[in-house]
């Protein structure tokens, strides 16, 4: 079996480091210590994310979208591949290196996508980015950390608590859907998105493209409205 090969380090949001590796055609996005927090061969459930969101949406013309971390672009992907027409698709991304890896050291990986002109990555926190736009959005889709139980940033929390909730269904225009992927499970998550009064569907969906494997939990959540 081929080595990792060591890519290159970012610090992650809260200290510590985020490291690329590659094996072959193989990229892997792993926190200092091991944890891998991404693997290019492994995005089924990021796609979903994207799928699901719409399918919940239905159809409406020149939709934005918000997405929340830019990861390895499965999510951004699937969005332009089920968005044929116009469409505005705003990319959070709090680590700059993330950005300047998707277009030099994982550009086998995003292909074109980037350069698609209904696409805009913004370097910040995508909470600031919702806080700072009321009414801007038909779909907000979070794949941040590990969802509402994160791993790389306490702060993560001001996302998914009721507070943060609130926030996102100001954020939306009527009947609009805040999506949300998390690597496991949570039902006290799921009763925060009713508080917050979204109407909400868990879909487990496999991380893979296959019908096997391990799972992932994504919630579509329905903000009141036409």
């Amino acid at each position: 079996m081929q080595p990792w090969i060591p890519l290159a380090t970012a610090t992650a949001p809260q200290g510590g480091l985020l490291r690329l590796l590659r094996r072959g055609d193989e990229f892997s996005i792993r926190l200092e210590g091991g944890n891998e927090l991404m693997n290019s061969r492994l995005g089924g459930s990021e796609e979903a994310l994207a799928t699901l969101a719409l399918t919940r949406l239905g159809v409406r013309p020149c939709p934005v979208l918000l997405i929340g971390g830019l990861g390895m672009g499965f999510t951004l992907r699937a969005a332009q591949s089920a968005l044929t027409g116009p469409a505005r698709l705003v990319v959070s991304e709090i680590v700059p290196e993330l950005a300047d890896w998707a277009a030099g050291l994982m550009a086998p990986v995003f292909g074109d996508c980037l350069s698609d002109p209904r696409a805009e990555i913004r370097i910040g926190d995508v909470a600031a980015e919702i806080r700072a736009t009321p009414g801007g959005f038909d779909a907000i889709l979070l794949d941040v950390d590990n969802g509402p139980d994160g791993l790389t940033r306490d702060a993560n929390g001001a996302l998914y608590g009721e507070v943060g909730l609130r926030e996102a269904r100001r954020a939306l225009r009527p009947g609009g859907v805040l999506a949300v992927w998390s690597a496991a499970p949570d039902a006290g998550f799921t009763r925060r998105l009713t508080r917050a009064g979204f109407e909400t569907e868990t879909h487990a969906v496999p991380a893979g493209r296959g019908r096997r494997g391990p799972r992932h939990t994504i919630w579509t959540a329905r903000a009141p409205g036409s």
